[in-house]
C-alpha cells in the first residue's frame, strides 16, 4: 500500500472510531530509534515554540502574549492553570498544531498535580505520538509524557497503566542515560505483562515495541492476543495487519485487512482497504 494511502486510512479510522494508536509505527527502511539518536533529535521546547510564534500574524502574536501575561497577583496557581488551558486550546484548535496543544495541557496538568490530571494528559500524549509530524516532535512529546507518567507514579506507584505508559514513551524516544533506550521501555511493559498476562494494554504496547524494534513476528503475537480478547479493537487489528505486511506474509496481511474492511462502514475507507487487499492477493 502506498504510504500516503495507508496514512489516509488510519487517520480516517481514528476520526471515525475515536482511536488513539492507529498511526504508522515505523516506516519501511527506517531503523529503530536509539537512545543516542533520540537525544540528538530532541529539540528544546523554547526553540520549537519560538518557531511556531514566528509564523503567527502580529494580531495572533499579540493574543498569545496576552494569554501569557494573564498571571498576576492573587491566585497565581489557578491563573497559571487557566492560562495554560487557553494556550493549549489556541494551538490545538485555532492553529492546528497538536504538539503545542498537548504541551500546554501537560503544563496545566503538572500544576493541578493530581493522579487523574497527570495520567489523562500523559495518555493523550502517548496516543498522539504515532502521529507526530517529525521524529524531533515525537521525541519532544515523548519526553513530556515520560515526565507526566513519572510524576503520576510518584503519587501512585501501583498504577500499572501509568507504568505501561511510561514504558511506551521511552519506546517512542524519551530515552536517556537513566532510562535507557527503547528496549528499556519494552522491558518496563514486559514486567507488567509477566505479572498479568490478561493486561491487554501491556500486550498492545509490547506489540508496538515489537514494531519499533522491527521484531514483527513478536509484534504479531502480541496483537493476536489483543484481538482474540477484543475482536472489535480496530487499532490492534490494523497493527496486526501491518505487522504481517512488514513480515512479507501477504496472505495473513490480506486476511486481517479483510477483517477490518468488514467492520468499516465508511465507503472511502473500505474502498482503500479493498484495493490493498487486491494488491496483496496479486489481483492488481
Amino acid at each position: 500500500m502506498k504510504r500516503q494511502h495507508y496514512a489516509a486510512i488510519i487517520v480516517a479510522l481514528s476520526l471515525v472510531a475515536g482511536l488513539y494508536f492507529l498511526g504508522p509505527t515505523v516506516k519501511p527502511g527506517k531503523p529503530a530509534p536509539s537512545a543516542a539518536g533520540s537525544a540528538q533529535a530532541a529539540p528544546s521546547f523554547d526553540a520549537f515554540y519560538r518557531q511556531a510564534l514566528a509564523g503567527l500574524t502580529p494580531q495572533r502574536q499579540q493574543y498569545v502574549q496576552g494569554l501569557e501575561a494573564q498571571v498576576k497577583r492573587g491566585d497565581v496557581l489557578d491563573q497559571s492553570i487557566h492560562s495554560n488551558h487557553l494556550l493549549a486550546a489556541f494551538w490545538r484548535d485555532t492553529m492546528r498544531i497538536p504538539a503545542l496543544g498537548l504541551h500546554f495541557e501537560a503544563r496545566a496538568s503538572e500544576l493541578v498535580n493530581t493522579e487523574k490530571s497527570l495520567t489523562f494528559a500523559a495518555h493523550s500524549i502517548l496516543g498522539y505520538l504515532p502521529y507526530a509530524r517529525s521524529e524531533a516532535e515525537q521525541v519532544l512529546l515523548a519526553l513530556d509524557g515520560k515526565q507526566l507518567f513519572e510524576r503520576s507514579l510518584q503519587l501512585n506507584p501501583a498504577n500499572d497503566s501509568a507504568a505501561i505508559g511510561l514504558g511506551g514513551c521511552i519506546m517512542y524516544g524519551a530515552a536517556d542515560s537513566a532510562s535507557g533506550g527503547p528496549m528499556a521501555g519494552i522491558m518496563r511493559v514486559r514486567a507488567i505483562a509477566d505479572k498479568d498476562s490478561t493486561n491487554l494494554f501491556a500486550q498492545y504496547m509490547l506489540g508496538i515495541g515489537g514494531m519499533i524494534s522491527r521484531q514483527y513476528d513478536k509484534a504479531a503475537i502480541r496483537f493476536e492476543k489483543v484481538v482474540a480478547a477484543q475482536p472489535n479493537n480496530m487499532e490492534a487489528l490494523f497493527k496486526l495487519a501491518e505487522a504481517y505486511e512488514m513480515l512479507g506474509n501477504k496472505a495473513k496481511a490480506a486476511q486481517w485487512y479483510e477483517v477490518i474492511s468488514a467492520k468499516v462502514e465508511v465507503p472511502e475507507i473500505k474502498e482503500e482497504l479493498n484495493k490493498r487487499i487486491a494488491e496483496l492477493k496479486g489481483n492488481k
